[in-house]
């Protein structure tokens, strides 16, 4: 089958726009493996301080390897606060003993913090929420910085948790890795009856013991939640990637496939790990092909807007340049295959079930609508993920994947949902901004009507209380950026904007902010760059101004005289908040790039001090700074 054109016009766009800082990333990967210290060059006292813990055998066999003895690192993101990320509590002792099977150490390098934006909806901890992305890459990094590993295993699940762990093992790209998944929960209380409750509860119709006992009933056991928000839109998309085991993202923790596929991951990873026959690094799997699939499947699946930022970061942490045009141009091509909630009443394992990630990647690919000749953990293809995991005893056994079962949930090819991808670029003279229109009714795609302006989820919500959105208005919440706050997630305004659009208003949403990546059915236009923090254009917008929000064409506009228009001042820029160590994140404020350049300031800092080391690394660090930005 060939490729679609589409598909291979963005691809080579992304390498050409990528090949000076590609090139950059690959001779420092290349140093990495040449020049770095391994286990095997460890100075004695260096060692001894590595192995100081260990039982006796394993000091021996880590100080004097076999020929082929890899020493696994776990970066693990565990804490028991989290559902998604509790189950990992006993992910090292299995894995040890996977490892064990196989004739490999195992040492858990380094912890890295998992918030949950759940729990931080709405609080003052919500600011630090895309920040901690960044935090979880450098705790990767410390970690595997020991240099006693010859294969990482990641153990992350949630929102920033994916990206920043491979944010932060891409700066060892030369270690093969492997992402072990854990698995959604069992499905609770069915989506339309806690969405209902929701609405009530902002209406006053329900109490607070009503509203606790539906979200309890939701999120009710250890794994994922199982809406498709940016947690499982992380798993679809590293696994479109190649980073885990095919069919590996959505089977429910604690189960006995579950283990079984651990299992075979870290089966897996000893074979491709750097001393074996074949190793296979990271950097060889994270490529202009990969990235282009991963967006492929986010628009075949109608995933997280999250995900327009997150893969961006990913990326360009692998040296590739990647932009909201390339998401744009694959949207048009690339039909929406799925409908997971809140694009319907079906969760993620309804969608598993129906047929899922293999069913979706067979039919993409019987188009050439996927880059099947890149390399993935699988020692195959891409078309190793058209299979579903069955279990056979112990091990994993896999069978190809068969149509869907359930065209409510999952269509195929010949009936999709739509002829378009789930994500779409709107842009006019307000900037540039993406929206998950899949899950908007058609009806409700184009609003015109005047703007009513806040700066606040609070200011929203009294502004409702008080009667004021009832009307036909684009609410527009501002200041809400990487810049001014930290871009938090403003989920607390879907419930308040879905009970005016029950009353029959024409309701649309614009934000330099965030939304949760399980909103959708309200119109809304996220991630609007440039923020007006940095002074775009929102910041000149005032109530009253009539706008176009359509998401049909992809306009975003206000309809005012532009020469007015643009001879307004700005509003004031908002000051730093402090407060539930907020403070500490300054400098990524002051420093993040916008959304569509990934938002992280990390990166940023890092291509300002490559610039500066001059002509090492073949003299490719003057150029890295243009050839990112």
């Amino acid at each position: 089958m060939s490729l679609n054109p589409v598909l291979e016009r963005v691809t080579a766009r992304i390498a050409r726009r990528s090949e000076k800082s590609r090139k950059l990333y690959l001779d420092l990967m290349a140093h990495n493996l040449k020049y770095a210290p391994n286990r095997k060059t460890l100075p004695c006292s260096n060692m001894a301080h590595a192995v100081a813990a260990e039982p006796e055998k394993v000091k021996e066999e880590l100080i004097h390897p076999a020929p082929h003895h890899p020493n696994i690192g776990i970066i693990t993101t565990y804490n028991d606060m989290l559902s998604a990320h509790q189950p990992y509590e006993h992910y090292p002792e299995q894995i040890r003993l996977f490892a064990r099977e196989k004739g490999a150490t195992v040492q858990v390098a380094a912890g890295a913090p998992a918030m949950c934006d759940g729990v931080t909806q709405g609080q003052e901890g919500m600011d630090m929420s895309l920040f901690s992305r960044d935090v979880i890459a450098k705790s990767t990094a410390i970690g595997l910085s020991h240099c006693m590993y010859d294969s990482v295993a990641l153990l992350g699940v949630c929102d920033k948790i994916v990206p920043g762990l491979l944010m932060g093992a891409l700066r060892f790209g030369h270690l093969p890795q492997i992402l072990i998944p854990a698995g959604p929960m069992p499905s609770g209380m069915p989506n339309e009856e806690k969405s209902k409750i929701r609405k009530l509860f902002v209406e006053g119709k329900v109490g607070l013991e009503e509203a606790m006992h539906a979200e309890m009933a939701s999120y009710h056991a250890p794994g994922t939640c199982t809406f498709y928000g940016t947690a499982n839109t992380n798993q679809m998309v590293a696994e479109f990637m190649g980073l885990m085991m095919p069919d590996s993202a959505f089977i429910i923790t604690n189960t006995p496939l579950r283990t079984a596929m651990t299992r075979a991951g870290i089966h897996r990873l000893v074979d491709i790990s750097l001393g074996s026959d074949k190793p296979l690094p990271l950097m060889d799997l994270v490529n202009e092909k990969s990235v282009t699939n991963a967006i492929v499947g986010l628009m075949a699946t109608g995933g997280s807007t999250n995900l327009t930022i997150h893969l961006i970061a990913i990326a360009r942490a692998a040296g590739l340049v990647v932009d909201w045009d390339d998401y744009n141009a694959l949207s048009e091509v690339v039909p929406d295959l799925a409908k997971i909630y809140p694009s319907s009443p079906t969760d993620i394992n309804g969608f598993h079930r129906a047929g899922g990630i293999p069913t979706v990647i067979k039919e993409l690919a019987s188009i050439g609508l996927l880059h099947t000749d890149c390399p993935t953990i699988s020692g195959g293809s891409i078309l190793d993920y058209a299979q579903r995991a069955t279990l056979d005893g112990q091990n994993v056994k896999y069978v190809p994947a068969a149509p869907t079962t359930d065209t409510k949930t999952l269509r195929p090819l010949s009936d999709p949902f739509s002829k378009t991808g789930g994500l779409k670029l709107f842009k006019g003279n307000l900037g540039r901004g993406v929206s998950k229109v899949s899950a908007v009714a058609p009806d409700r795609l184009v609003t015109k009507a005047p703007a009513m302006i806040f700066q606040t989820q609070e200011d929203v919500m009294a502004a409702q209380r008080e009667g004021k959105l009832d009307q036909d208005t684009v609410v527009v919440v501002r200041f809400q950026g990487p810049r001014a706050n930290g871009m938090p997630e403003l989920h607390k305004l879907i419930p308040v904007l879905a009970v005016q659009m029950d009353k029959g208003y024409k309701i649309a949403l614009v934000t330099d902010g965030r939304l949760s990546g399980a909103s959708g059915f309200v119109p809304a236009v996220v991630h609007v760059c440039p923020e007006a923090q940095r002074g775009g254009p929102l910041a000149k917008l005032k109530n009253g101004d009539m706008m176009l929000v359509d998401g049909v064409t992809g306009d975003l506009k206000v309809l005012v005289d532009e020469a007015e228009f643009n001879a307004r001042p700005d509003a004031p820029k908002v000051r730093p908040d402090v407060g539930t160590g907020r403070e500490l994140f300054s400098a990524n404020r002051r420093y993040a790039p916008s959304a569509e350049e990934g938002a992280s300031s990390m990166e940023a800092l890092m291509i300002e001090d490559i610039n500066e080391v001059g002509d090492d690394f073949a003299g490719e660090f003057n150029s890295v700074g243009k050839a990112m930005r």
